[in-house]
């Protein structure tokens, strides 16, 4: 029997955006508790192009020592059901879908294999497949370490660096939406962006270095990395939260040292490797505010599947505000 083909983006190497190559490949085929999707929309990500780059380099350790053990880039997907597997019961040909394949990557492509189980939902009424497809970037992430790990309550002072980003978008949202005082840090191209999305207050970092500032913050979400805890801790309160989804040596030891200094702490996650059954309470708590109006996604430029490595490039210019989408379909 002759096996399906289909278009995917493929890592060769470690290395920058040349590395990736648009390649005819094997159509995945669904398990029998899996479901096949036709991918109509996937993203490129920040993350992404650290698992492209290989840096920090430790994460190669899970990534693959030399090259990505996972050819097939992304995560993030929306399409609609082709095929099911004998045992699924919960989705059927035709239902349009959204989610994400975590470790297993595989969404820059015309189809993606997910378990019934995993992190996949059906799309909530009027969601376009360009923005459900970052859901699970952004929106996701941010809910995880706003509203799981801080539980932002009403009053608390939140900032958020890199407030333009895919991250900071939707983290800024909600923030607001959960009664923090907010303010963004982003360049000052940006701020009418940051201030339509809720934040009250929104610092230029290229004028001012919000770590120098006479403020005290509850909750400082870094959502870029770009600053640290021990710049960030004289302007945290002094039982305060310093949150990154970036990982580095330095954030490594101070949460290892969280439970002796006591009173502020770092705290790192990575979202994506919570499990499968967390995930999807996290998207379908997400995708509920998405239903009563309270969250929506800030799409920045799409590419067509084969000019994922310009994507990628773009992306690397450390210029991007919100999402980068990849439409597979148009």
């Amino acid at each position: 029997m002759n096996t399906m083909k289909m278009k995917a983006v493929i890592a060769t190497a470690y290395g920058g955006p040349d590395v990736l190559e648009i390649q005819e490949v094997d159509r995945p085929q669904p398990a029998e508790n899996e479901v096949l999707v036709q991918v109509f929309a996937t993203v490129a990500t920040t993350a992404d192009t650290m698992m492209r780059t290989g840096k920090p380099y430790f994460g190669r350790l899970f990534l693959g020592l030399l090259r990505p053990k996972q050819a097939i880039m992304g995560t993030g997907f929306a399409g609609v059901v082709e095929q099911v597997g004998d045992r699924v019961t919960g989705f059927k040909p035709g239902d349009r879908v959204f989610g994400e394949t975590t470790t297993s990557f595989g969404a820059n492509a015309e189809y993606v294999a997910v378990a019934e189980d995993g992190v996949i939902l059906k799309m909530p009424d009027g969601l376009p497949f360009s923005e459900a497809a970052a859901f699970c970037d952004g929106h996701l992430t941010s809910f995880n370490f706003l509203k799981r790990i801080a539980d932002i309550q009403p009053g608390q002072k939140v900032l958020i660096n890199g407030a333009a980003g895919s991250l900071g978008t939707a983290a800024v949202q909600l923030a607001k939406y959960y009664g923090g005082h907010v303010t963004g840090v982003c360049s000052g191209r940006n701020t009418g962006l940051v201030k339509s999305l809720g934040a009250d207050k929104v610092i230029d970092y290229t004028k001012v270095d919000f770590t120098q500032i006479n403020e005290q913050y509850d909750v400082i979400y870094d959502s870029v990395g770009k600053s640290s805890f021990m710049k960030s801790k004289q302007v945290l309160a002094k039982n305060g939260l310093y949150l990154s989804p970036v990982l580095s040596l330095s954030l490594l030891l101070w949460m290892l040292l969280n439970p002796v200094l006591g009173g502020r702490k770092a705290k790192f996650e990575a979202t994506g490797l919570l499990s499968d059954s967390e995930l999807r309470k996290l998207l379908i708590g997400v995708a509920e505010l998405y239903r009563i109006g309270r969250l929506r996604t800030v799409i920045d430029r799409q590419y067509p599947l084969e000019k994922t490595p310009e994507a990628h490039g773009y992306i690397s210019g450390g210029h991007k505000k919100g999402n980068v989408v990849i439409m597979v379909r148009p």
